[in-house]
């Protein structure tokens, strides 16, 4: 599986007919946050396969159309926060937002709110496990875990909930934004245990295998 990964920042060339040509073989699209949903709504209409996406701490929670609508997201995606779903034979979830770092903000989160809506995912990752073999694939986030990828200043510290959630349910991967990317120099690739954590920022193009899980034999599945 493919998948165009973005955030953060409108890159010309994605913007641009020239998808059609960089991108062709794209699967699926996740979105980190942090993107006009006019972008987003590009992609998805110029590519014609299905967008992820969770919420970054700078995304409006409302914007207005030409026609005078209000809309709360890109139309056509689908909104990844607190879900776990299946595109592609992969099992993806998601967790929107930053640290709280001000007052107001739908978008960002204390570390307490952050672990209630990872406690909140916990029953359908045990679920997964159960039944298909495996807890999660693919979780995208807007914030990196913490002590991985951060920034130096509070705004740009990640969610210890992201590292206890990787401990215990083995995500193949978490993509995340947040924390800009000026130095090629600069690590966007972690492994943590076993997950690959990834930056995405402004936007990679992944080749994701898809791995075939057996289910465990008391799911009464016949050999």
């Amino acid at each position: 599986m493919k998948a165009l990964c973005v955030s953060d920042k409108v890159v010309s060339w994605l913007y641009s007919p020239a998808v059609l040509t960089k991108a062709h073989d794209v699967d699926v699209i996740f979105g980190c946050g942090d993107l006009p949903y006019y972008y987003l709504e590009y992609l998805i209409s110029m590519l014609n396969i299905p967008l992820f996406y969770v919420h970054g701490n700078h995304d409006a929670e409302k914007e207005y159309t030409p026609a005078g609508d209000t809309i709360t997201g890109p139309g056509g995606g689908i909104n990844l926060d607190g879900r776990v779903l299946e595109t592609n034979g992969m099992l993806v979830a998601g967790l929107q937002g930053s640290i709280r770092y001000k007052l107001e903000g739908s978008f960002q989160h204390t570390d307490l709110e952050m672990w209630m809506k990872v406690y909140r995912l916990a029953p359908k990752l045990l679920m997964n496990r159960i039944f298909k073999g495996r807890a999660l694939d693919i979780l995208v986030t807007h914030s990196p875990p913490l002590g991985i990828h951060n920034g130096a200043d509070h705004v740009h510290r990640g969610f210890k909930s992201f590292l206890w959630l990787m401990d215990k349910f083995k995500p193949r991967y978490l993509i995340h934004g947040h924390h800009h990317v000026y130095r090629r120099s600069e690590q966007t690739v972690t492994l943590y245990n076993d997950t690959i954590v990834n930056n995405i920022y402004p936007y990679k193009i992944l080749d994701i295998p898809v791995q075939r899980y057996r289910l465990p034999q008391s799911a009464g599945v016949e050999k």
